[in-house]
């Protein structure tokens, strides 16, 4: 008996991806919201669309997981955000009866939301908040640098993003965990260690920003606003584990002069040293009475003055609370130590310092604000980006910004004879890439790597900076064989130089100066021969090399014209040759 196939009656329970799949127009509707808000929920509870394997509506649809669209169902956020757009209809309805004054009231009275349980799901421990702050800090540094415009992005959220983001900055930098520095067409890339998180984030160059309008804000700003949220949790429970309150209350004239990340190192040194010397204030039994910012501001105006020069990153080491340093960062800590920098006006002021501090630099600038001036002797590095059109200042190094970002990645401090102010600057290599990986290591990868490993002793005659510098070293054994052919030679010529004064005196020793001058004659032949040979091998090695560069199809060409001429002279030879013997025998019958 043959069974008969079932047939789903219509409006019975669905089974398999119609059962777990919904297309987008679907969840608008079961949610009852806008696409607007749709796509807003969706960001900031992090829930993406989904590829199933049978679409069962077809393939122009976009789907998400029933259970995603439930989930968001059931979230809290979800009802306030309808009160929010209930509300703004009232505020639309007075404006339309021209009430103006009940239209400004409900603005001000305007409800708002916080999305404190929605990281709370999202990332239940700190590591994964960690994890999660790539994206994160990326964008909070592009809005930071971007222009505000009164319809797209709001000033507030500029001066936010921006103030976030130099609190994350100094913090990395306070606590010395940043590993590596990259500056390429797109940004500034920084990668820093964080409870053992490798964090890796983009800045943009501080150039003026266009906006297009070809980019969606709307979407980018519901990211940014999660992202805000995000980074504010994640640097509140940074400053917290190094003792530090948050947020941190900075000095005004420092925030007029665009000096920010001075005024923050400033008030982690404030911090330091009140919980260092009086670590029982906050127990006193009064202390609950004093105004905590009135608190934190005393300590910026009375504990620090107005401009100290030993001031900026001088932070307190052995802070109670602060977790053990581990090797990476010891070594970064002791990188610049004892170096004071200058930074001349046309330099990315904000990245270098960023950076300097980080491994143990002190470093100042050109303009208001500044810990230390110019002429300040104790100064060893100025970092300039121009022609030097200035007066010099004696036993100060003028270099270019390369030099410092090299060094952090190298981390070993580079001789600065290739990145003096003017010269040609060496390639600037990307700490993130394995040239062992990659099959090609750069030449300077190389001698960073030699100079590296070497260890150098103290030899006569050779100053410090001469034994810093790698080129010298690896040309040791060179020198000392041109030094004995230098002291032959000159022996030679001494010999010979005697006997010629003999000879102008009366004496002729013929068979002595006869025997100098056949020795000088060799030498200088062999010494032209050897120079020969090597101009030659030059030649064939610059011509390999140039083959090496060239594509495929122009060696194949370049080969065949190689070819086409040896042809052609062979052929010229041959011609020459039956020529020659024609004449030959033509000579041999007529005679």
């Amino acid at each position: 008996m043959v069974k008969k196939k079932h047939y789903r009656p219509a409006g019975k329970k669905k089974e398999g991806n119609a059962a777990r799949f919904v297309t987008r127009s679907q969840a608008v509707k079961q949610l009852q919201v806008n696409l607007p808000l749709f796509r807003k929920l969706c960001i900031l509870k992090g829930i993406f669309p989904r590829e199933p394997k049978k679409k069962v509506k077809g393939n122009h649809h976009t789907y998400y997981h029933l259970k995603d669209v439930s989930f968001i169902q059931h979230e809290p956020l979800l009802d306030k955000m309808r009160n929010i757009r209930a509300y703004e209809k009232k505020v639309k309805k007075a404006e339309a009866k021209k009430n103006r004054d009940r239209a400004n009231i409900l603005r001000q009275r305007r409800p708002t939301y916080k999305l404190d349980n929605v990281i709370l799901q999202r990332y239940p421990k700190f590591i994964d908040a960690l994890r999660d702050l790539d994206d994160c800090l990326t964008m909070v540094h592009l809005f930071a640098a971007l222009p505000a415009i009164e319809d797209r992005i709001d000033v507030k959220r500029i001066h936010n993003c921006r103030r976030m983001s130099h609190e994350w900055q100094a913090f990395i930098s306070r606590t010395h965990k940043l590993r590596k520095v990259f500056v390429s067409v797109k940004g500034i890339y920084y990668q820093a260690e964080v409870k053992g998180q490798l964090i890796t984030w983009l800045t943009p160059h501080p150039l003026q920003q266009v906006l297009t309008d070809d980019v969606d804000f709307n979407i980018m700003l519901n990211f940014l606003e999660f992202y805000e949220a995000l980074l504010a949790f994640v640097n509140c429970h940074l400053y917290r584990s190094i003792n530090v309150k948050y947020p941190p209350i900075l000095d005004p004239r420092l925030e007029a002069f665009a000096a920010e990340l001075y005024a923050l190192s400033r008030y982690f040194d404030a911090s330091s040293r009140s919980s260092v010397l009086d670590p029982q204030v906050s127990s006193l039994p009064g202390s609950g009475k004093v105004d905590e910012s009135e608190l934190r501001l005393a300590q910026l105006q009375h504990q620090l003055p107005s401009n100290e020069p030993g001031a900026l990153m001088g932070l307190v080491e052995n802070v109670p609370g602060e977790d053990e340093e581990d090797n990476d960062t010891m070594m970064c800590k002791e990188l610049f130590k004892d170096m004071k920098f200058f930074l001349n006006r046309e330099v990315n002021r904000e990245s270098l310092l960023f950076v300097i501090p980080a491994f143990g630099g002190i470093v100042s600038w050109k303009g208001d604000g500044a810990p230390f001036e110019e002429d300040d002797n104790s100064i060893t590095h100025q970092i300039v980006d121009r022609p030097l059109q200035h007066e010099l200042y004696e036993g100060r190094k003028y270099v270019q910004p390369q030099w410092v970002y090299d060094c952090v990645n190298a981390k070993k401090i580079l001789p600065t004879r290739d990145y003096l102010a003017g010269r040609e600057l060496p390639p600037h290599l990307s700490p993130f890439v394995d040239p062992k990986e990659e099959g090609y290591v750069p030449d300077y990868a190389l001698k960073i790597e030699q100079w590296k490993a070497a260890e150098i002793l103290p030899l006569p005659d050779v100053g410090k900076e001469d034994l810093e510098d790698p080129q010298n070293f690896a040309d040791l054994e060179k020198a000392k064989e041109a030094a004995k052919n230098d002291k032959k030679l000159k022996a030679l010529q001494k010999e010979y130089f005697d006997g010629l004064k003999v000879e102008l005196k009366g004496v002729l020793p013929s068979s002595s100066i006869s025997k100098t001058d056949n020795q000088i004659s060799a030498k200088a032949t062999e010494d032209r021969e050897e120079s020969d040979f090597d101009y030659e091998q030059i030649a064939k090695d610059k011509e390999e090399l140039e083959l090496l560069t060239i594509s495929k199809k122009k060696r194949g060409l370049y080969e065949a014209m190689k070819k086409g001429k040896k042809r052609k002279h062979d052929n010229v030879e041959v011609i020459k040759e039956r020529k020659r013997k024609l004449k030959e025998s033509q000579k041999s019958r007529d005679g």
